[in-house]
């Protein structure tokens, strides 16, 4: 054998013996690259993680089921996380940069420790995850449970009218009518409720609010909603047809609540007549006339609690007892005044709760005497008198204040309680050097009392409540009075400037929400006016000398339209600042804003960055930029000009992947 081959054969046999000698060594002497790989993959696993976690917390904000191997994913890079902490105490401890260590076997498992906690950093790394959660199941109508149905005599007899009408092939389309604040709604939810147990079984059973101004688009998305049904078309054409597809030939319940006016069934989508005999709408109207518009083969009228029903229920919400005392006499008075209207009895009967007996019978005379010229029906001003001797003992101006700002959405809406509350700081609400989230629980707190009283009620979530459309029609007559000066014209769809040859002089807040404007005057002389709220047409340019005349503005809320900044200049003295879906432009202009408490750019897609003038606004409490996918940049150190900033929202779709993202927490000097 010669001398190469001897060599070869002992380079083979030693070559699977010298890699891993070559990987202990680099354990000894490449100390600083595993701390380097291990710093870089955690820090990966740290952003992937974070990710995850705001994907999951929306999907769980829509009701979606997450994905097991997703929780599982987020439990085990936590763990590996937190387990690294001790690793990176130690490198703490050696320090980074040696090589020559004098403890050489400490170094080595150390190094060793680092690149297999690396190692499984990387494969979790490499699990994809594309989808969190399965899409949130069609949400059910929450019709109530029997026991939350205290029924009167008048309405057990239109209840069973209605049921027997449901079992008529005959008869596809029933009337509920009767005077605002009977409890048509609580009646229509009822029958929802009993029509789900009919045998054989309804496919569907759906509510629908319409009001005075129907708005098909919002009535199309609420039926799509809880049917789970999704919509590519924009047109309320192609919805209607989709909607229409969705719903043919099933059996099903359709509840059109709070119907003002003739609507056409096919416009929105729903199938209906002689080809469709398997679908059943329940309309409820104030109106006995729409009834017949509407061509209702059954008419159900709800009467009002009769005499004893009524002092029941008013006798509970006084919290009174039931016998003979010289109280009882002068609140059966009290009670008479309400004329069997549920909601007066409820909000009245509360309001008096625990008051004195001389409190009772002034009350007793202020009732007997009140008088609203401008309203027609008896039975309006008694319930208009009712609801405002409720308004009148509210306790705190901070709750009637709240009670005021709810007349201003449009009717039947989900009013969110985090706008009440950004309007209410604007408002004066909040007091220099306090936080705004006092002021955030002085509105929690209002509206607790207005619920607790009748004059709120609440929605399917707790961020939202919502307003009787009869309380609603009080407070705007309340907030119309020359002591308030309010302006209310929230409707939906308002295309044109409604105020024509109207004097703006005593007007303190204006409302124009739900509405599209096509259209504004070129400017308003308004002195004091404070609040501000308008929704526009797109593309609706603001004329640049709109705002000249109402130097006194505090709140000015905008959805919609385009709006140059500096035409804003003159507005010293704004403090709630809201844009929403608004082309903004002439940002700069913001650092003439100097009293600027709260500022919103929510889905304002033509913002691409801050403009560093804005940290120029040194009573800046919270910042909310939430939507706005284009924007890229946030000046450096700009948050941290921000010394009072509180609160700042970012929104999960603000930033896209790559672009350019400052720390957002306050900077230290």
């Amino acid at each position: 054998m010669t001398f190469e081959s001897v060599v070869d054969i002992i380079s083979k046999i030693a070559e699977p013996m010298v890699k891993p000698v070559g990987r202990q060594l680099r354990y000894m002497f490449c100390f600083n690259h595993f701390v380097e790989e291990f710093n870089e993959r955690k820090q990966n696993l740290d952003s992937a993680k974070e990710r995850l976690q705001d994907d999951v917390k929306a999907a769980e904000r829509n009701a979606e089921e997450i994905y097991k191997d997703v929780k599982k994913w987020l439990e085990d890079a936590n763990n590996e996380i937190e387990g690294a902490k001790s690793l990176e105490n130690e490198i703490g401890k050696n320090g980074k940069c040696f090589t020559w260590c004098p403890n050489c076997m400490r170094q080595f498992k150390l190094s060793k420790a680092l690149a297999k906690k690396s190692e499984t950093f990387r494969k979790l790394l490499e699990k994809k995850i594309t989808e969190v959660a399965d899409k949130a199941p069609p949400q059910p109508i929450e019709f109530l449970p029997s026991k939350d149905f205290t029924p009167s005599e008048a309405s057990k007899e239109a209840l069973e009218q209605i049921m027997k009408a449901l079992k008529d092939d005959n008869v596809n389309m029933i009337g509920l009518y009767g005077m605002g604040g009977v409890g048509k709604t609580t009646l229509a939810k009822e029958v929802g409720r009993r029509a789900k147990e009919l045998q054989p079984p309804l496919d569907e059973v759906l509510m629908a609010t319409v009001s005075q101004n129907p708005n098909v688009i919002d009535i199309q998305d609420r039926m799509a909603e809880k049917l789970g049904l999704e919509f590519k078309e924009k047109s309320k054409e192609g919805r209607a047809d989709r909607l229409w597809k969705r719903l043919q030939g099933k059996k099903m319940l359709i509840i059109l609540d709070d119907v003002w006016k003739h609507i056409e069934l096919k416009e929105i989508g729903i199938p209906f007549g002689d080809d469709h005999r398997g679908c059943k709408i329940l309309l409820t109207t104030r109106r006995r006339d729409i009834c017949s518009y509407m061509v209702c083969q059954k008419n159900v009228r709800l009467g009002l609690f009769s005499e004893k029903e009524a002092w029941d229920l008013f006798r509970i919400n006084a919290g009174l007892d039931d016998g003979d005392s010289t109280l009882n006499t002068v609140a059966r008075k009290v009670a008479s005044e309400c004329h069997g209207l549920p909601i007066a009895l409820v909000t009245v009967g509360k309001a008096l709760r625990d008051k004195s007996e001389v409190e009772w019978k002034r009350v007793s005379k202020q009732l007997k005497n009140s008088q609203f010229p401008e309203i027609e029906q008896i039975e309006e001003k008694n319930a208009y008198a009712c609801l405002k001797l409720s308004y009148d003992y509210l306790k705190s101006k901070e709750t009637k204040l709240c009670f005021l700002l709810c007349c201003l959405f449009p009717e039947d809406y989900n009013i969110p309680i985090e706008d009440l509350t950004r309007y209410a700081v604007g408002y004066g609400l909040h007091q220099d050097g306090e936080p705004i989230e006092d002021a955030r629980e002085q509105v929690h707190v209002a509206i607790k009392d207005l619920k607790a009283c009748c004059l709120l009620l609440g929605t399917e979530t707790e961020e939202h409540v919502t307003m009787h459309d009869l309380v609603r029609d009080v407070a705007i007559q309340i907030a119309s009075s020359e002591e308030y000066g309010f302006m209310v014209k929230a409707v939906n769809g308002l295309k044109e400037w409604p105020f024509h040859d109207k004097s703006f002089e005593g007007c303190t807040t204006i409302s124009l929400m739900g509405n599209k404007l096509a259209g504004l005057p070129e400017g308003l002389v308004c002195p004091k006016l404070k609040v501000l709220l308008l929704e526009l047409g797109y593309g609706l340019n603001v004329p640049q000398m709109f705002f000249e005349g109402m130097r006194e503005i505090e709140v000015l809320s905008l959805k919609g339209g385009c709006l140059s900044l500096q035409s804003l200049e003159l507005l010293t003295k704004l403090q709630s600042l809201v844009l929403i879906s608004c082309g903004c432009k002439d940002l700069i202009w913001l650092g003439k804003l100097q009293r600027l408490k709260i500022l919103v750019f929510q889905w304002c897609s033509s913002i691409e960055e801050l403009p560093d003038e804005i940290g120029d606004l040194k009573e800046l409490r919270l910042l909310d930029v939430t939507g706005c996918e284009r924007l890229r940049r946030i000046p450096v150190n700009l948050i941290g000009r921000l010394k009072k900033l509180e609160e700042l929202l970012i929104g999960r779709y603000s930033f896209r992947d790559g672009m350019l993202l400052v720390d957002v927490t306050a900077q230290e000097e």
